[in-house]
């Protein structure tokens, strides 16, 4: 039997720890198989994995799978690293395979239509989705406050400024609540939960947290609370979505 753990609070986990609680009740039970997009050197999987589940990470770094690698044997874990994108994904995983999918951080950089649908075909019956994108109305506010004020105006349509990108950078998405959860269900899943992740963890200094005993546990405290909040969404730096 599998069960789910709470993170020890440190400066970085406030970051994640919406994301971990939503995680929590998905992966307690018995062992699944767990596919994670662009897992990169294994922040989630790693974790996942330490949980009992079988978890397969596809990215298109050779280096980050590396990474993952050694950070996985650092552990005493196994998981396996398959080097591709989610363009590919079938051919990588094959359909029905997964009972779990992470799309953290993924929807913003490729087509996201494309992307569900064949996420949609890698996941079981019954399979969840964990869906976590940049929300834009966060980043129009994060510009301002940093004065790029025209970088602001022009985030206002979704655009992100090629000037701050560079110009061989690939297009960078982001998304309102409505528009990802149309876009979710569109591509035939049923949105079961939505929370805001990071409302104030990107406006609060690091220097804070470290500085401060307990700080970091009452910022966690503080973004669990306003989670579930749909007022709080457009706040949220990120949107993290659970769909089956």
């Amino acid at each position: 039997m599998v069960t789910s753990e709470r993170p020890v609070e440190r400066p970085g986990s406030v970051r994640t720890a919406v994301v971990w609680d939503a995680l929590g009740p998905v992966l307690a039970g018995d062992p699944r198989d767990v596919v994670d997009i662009g897992g990169g050197t294994g922040g989630f999987a790693v974790r996942v994995a330490r949980l009992g589940h079988r978890v397969t990470v596809v990215d298109p770094s050779p280096d980050a799978l590396a990474a993952l690698d050694r950070r996985a044997r650092e552990v005493g874990v196994v998981v396996a690293g398959r080097q591709g994108d989610v363009s590919g994904l079938l051919d990588v995983v094959g359909a029905d395979s997964a009972d779990l999918v992470l799309c953290h951080g993924l929807l913003e950089m490729v087509d996201p239509v494309a992307a569900l649908a064949t996420i949609r075909r890698v996941l079981r019956p019954g399979g969840v989705l964990s869906l976590l994108v940049a929300q834009r109305h966060a980043a129009v506010v994060h510009r301002a406050m940093a004065g790029h004020f025209q970088q602001a105006l022009a985030l206002l349509d979704g655009d992100d400024p090629a000037e701050q990108r560079g110009r061989s950078a690939r297009p960078t998405r982001r998304f309102a609540a409505d528009e990802v959860a149309a876009m979710v269900q569109q591509a035939g899943f049923a949105v079961t939960a939505t929370h805001a992740v990071r409302v104030f963890t990107d406006l609060v200094p690091g220097s804070l947290l470290d500085q401060e005993p307990g700080a970091a546990a009452a910022l966690a405290d503080l973004e669990r609370a306003v989670a579930e909040r749909p007022e709080y969404l457009p706040l949220a730096t990120q949107l993290h979505l659970l769909a089956h």
